[in-house]
């Protein structure tokens, strides 16, 4: 057995998992989530702002701290889409570095898509002849990946993510009509242009993942706090979720803010995240005339998938 620590830094937040590995399953020590919008005006000055930097530098002195207390033997930062995207990343490297003496790294979408599947899998029961299609929904982009028991079978990220929609379409609160057509417009052709590689049409069941489908699901059901215990593993009628994400959609701020499983830093955004999470929702429907009638939630996801990746090479 060994104690590995992985910390996934997106778009919108950077998390910690501190685990003790063995033989492919994870026992937590500690499991961390902070709001701190790294990616917040990435897409239109392909820049991270001071203030962004001093927030995620900030969490990530945090998380060395817990990691040296823990006594973890072995660390993987790994960073996703805003950082791919970022002018200045290497600022922010040069913090990291400082902070953790590991060299973080900028997987691509399609090692996010795997490490996404592999978490979200690690908790499932596969059948050999199952297509499972993991959605991460993030704050820049989206991956969809497509599996069975003996792994990824196909995989497509794409830019859609709920921070970066809705500093691109969702400008009103409430959202507009037009506003609304127009994220959902773009939505589906994104979810087109990953259909290319990723065959939706034959998936047999679905999977979110990440804060936004988490907090979609708690409304879903009504939760009078936010509980993971609650949540993970939830399988839930189709209809169901798209209905609670019509609501946090159209829902005003101040409203959801109000929320008691709400993350405040998940309030400004989460009405883009539903939108995303509700248009694929109702594409997969289409696609599959039916056949997948209920959604599925998991707590694991990417974070899982880094640790995992930790222990898998010790054991190499």
């Amino acid at each position: 057995m060994s104690r590995v620590a992985a910390i996934d830094c997106g778009t919108n937040s950077i998390r910690l998992l501190i685990a003790d590995a063995d033989q492919g399953a994870l026992t937590d020590v500690v499991r961390l989530m902070r709001v701190v919008r790294l990616g917040e005006g990435v897409d239109a000055t392909g820049r991270f702002s001071d203030a962004a930097l001093e927030r995620t530098l900030a969490a990530t002195r945090e998380y060395a701290e817990l990691i040296e207390q823990h006594d973890a033997g072995r660390i993987r930062f790994v960073a996703t889409s805003a950082t791919r995207d970022a002018a200045n990343r290497e600022v922010f490297f040069d913090g990291v570095r400082e902070l953790l003496g590991v060299e973080p790294e900028v997987i691509s979408g399609d090692e996010e898509a795997s490490l996404s599947f592999q978490g979200a899998a690690s908790v499932l029961s596969l059948d050999q002849a199952d297509n499972l299609l993991v959605v991460d929904l993030g704050g820049g982009s989206t991956e969809f990946v497509m599996g069975n028991a003996d792994g990824v079978t196909a995989a497509r990220s794409m830019n859609m993510g709920c921070v970066r929609f809705t500093e691109k379409f969702l400008s009103t609160d409430p959202p507009t009509a037009s506003e609304i057509a127009m994220a959902v417009g773009s939505a589906r052709e994104l979810i087109h242009s990953a259909s290319i590689d990723v065959p939706l049409s034959q998936a047999t069941a679905l999977v979110g993942v990440a804060g936004s489908v988490t907090t979609i699901t708690a409304h879903a059901l009504g939760l009078e706090e936010y509980s993971s215990e609650a949540i993970h593993g939830t399988e839930l009628p189709q209809q169901l979720t798209a209905d609670a994400c019509t609501d946090l959609l159209t829902m005003p701020r101040s409203v959801r803010g109000e929320l008691p499983y709400m993350h405040p830093g998940r309030v400004d955004v989460i009405g883009a995240g539903a939108l995303i999470w509700r248009t694929i929702i109702d594409e997969l429907a289409e696609r599959t005339n039916g056949r997948i009638a209920s959604t599925i939630t998991s707590e694991h996801d990417i974070l899982d998938g880094i640790a995992l990746s930790i222990a898998s090479s010790e054991r190499r």
